[in-house]
C-alpha cells in the first residue's frame, strides 16, 4: 500500500492516537509524511518524540501549533512568547529528526480577542508585534513561522487574522522567515483568494497547504465542521490549481477535526484520507 508521495497525515485527523501509534498508522498506510502536533509531543517528551520520528522514516511536514499571543502587554503575553520560543526549538528538533525533505515549519494561530476586548484591529496588531519579536529566534533556528488565517467565524475566540491577505500583510512586514498556511477549510470562501495565493507564491511565502472539506450543517462546535475532501462544499480542484500555479511543491497535509472521524479506527481513517486525496487533490497537482 502506498499513498500519494506528497500526502501528509496531520495528527489532528487521528487525534486520539498517541504519537508512536500515529506514526505507525501513517507508515503502515503507505504515507511518507506526517504533520505533528505539540500536545502529543509533550505527552512523551521532546527527546522521545525525536527518537520516534527518526525511527519512523517519515518526513515531518509541519508542527502545529503555536501563536495565541493577542494578550495585552504583561505576564500573559510574555508567557505566550516564551511558549512560542519553545515551539521554535521543538520544530527544529523534529524537522532534523525527520526523513530528508522534512519542513521546518511552525504553524501559528494568532489567537482571539482577550476577555473584555472588542478591538480586533488592535489584537491583530499585537499578533504582528509578537511575530516580529519571534522572527530572530526563528531565523537562528532555521525555522519558518507560518501564519494560518482562520475563517472569520473564529475571529473572536481563536484567530483575529481572518484572510490570507491579512496574514501576508503581517508576513511581508516582518521578515523572510514568516510565511503563510493555505488551509482550504479557512480560506475557501475568500473572494480575493486567487490574487492572494498568487501574491504568496510570488514572494515564496506558502509554507504549507492543508486540506479538508467544509461540512454543513455546522456542528455545535463549528471547529468540528470538517470532513473528508469531496464530502462537503469546497472546490479542491480550483484551490489546488492556484496553489500549484503559485509554485508550492511541498507536502500537503490533510487535517480534519470531526468527532465521528476521531472515533473511527485509525487505519480506516488513514485509508479513506488517501483515497479522497487521490480523487479530489492529486489530479490537480501537475
Amino acid at each position: 500500500m502506498s499513498a500519494h508521495p506528497r500526502l501528509s497525515l496531520n495528527q489532528a485527523t487521528i487525534k486520539y492516537a498517541p504519537l508512536a501509534e500515529a506514526l505507525d498508522v501513517a507508515r503502515e498506510a503507505g504515507y511518507t509524511s506526517f504533520g505533528a502536533w505539540r500536545e502529543p509531543v509533550a505527552e512523551v517528551g521532546l527527546d522521545r518524540a525525536v527518537e520516534l520520528v527518526k525511527a519512523s522514516g517519515l518526513r515531518v511536514s509541519s508542527l502545529c501549533r503555536a501563536g495565541f499571543f493577542t494578550a495585552q502587554p504583561g505576564a500573559a503575553r510574555q508567557t505566550a512568547i516564551d511558549d512560542n520560543r519553545r515551539a521554535i526549538d521543538e520544530t527544529a528538533a523534529l524537522a532534523a529528526a525527520g526523513a530528508p525533505g522534512s519542513a521546518p515549519v511552525l504553524v501559528l494561530v494568532a489567537g482571539g480577542l482577550p476577555a473584555g476586548d472588542h478591538d480586533v484591529v488592535g489584537a491583530r496588531a499585537r499578533a504582528a508585534e509578537a511575530i516580529a519579536e519571534l522572527a530572530p529566534a526563528a531565523r537562528a533556528a532555521g525555522i519558518t513561522l507560518a501564519i494560518e488565517p482562520m475563517h472569520p467565524i473564529f475571529a473572536a475566540d481563536r484567530g483575529v487574522v481572518s484572510t490570507l491577505g491579512q496574514a501576508l500583510d503581517i508576513a511581508e512586514s516582518v521578515a523572510p522567515e514568516v510565511a503563510v498556511v493555505v488551509d482550504t477549510y479557512h480560506v475557501w470562501w475568500d473572494p480575493d483568494l486567487a490574487a492572494q495565493i498568487a501574491r504568496a507564491g510570488a514572494s515564496g511565502r506558502i509554507a504549507s497547504y492543508q486540506v479538508c472539506d467544509w461540512m454543513t450543517p455546522l456542528s455545535a462546535d463549528s471547529l468540528l465542521s470538517r470532513g473528508y475532501m469531496g464530502d462537503g462544499h469546497i472546490d479542491f480542484g480550483a484551490v489546488t490549481r492556484l496553489v500549484a500555479d503559485a509554485g508550492y511543491d511541498g507536502d500537503i497535509e490533510v487535517e480534519i477535526f470531526r468527532q465521528e472521524i476521531w472515533d473511527a479506527p485509525y487505519a480506516e481513517v488513514a485509508a479513506r484520507v488517501a483515497a479522497a486525496f487521490d480523487e479530489t487533490v492529486a489530479p490537480f497537482l501537475s
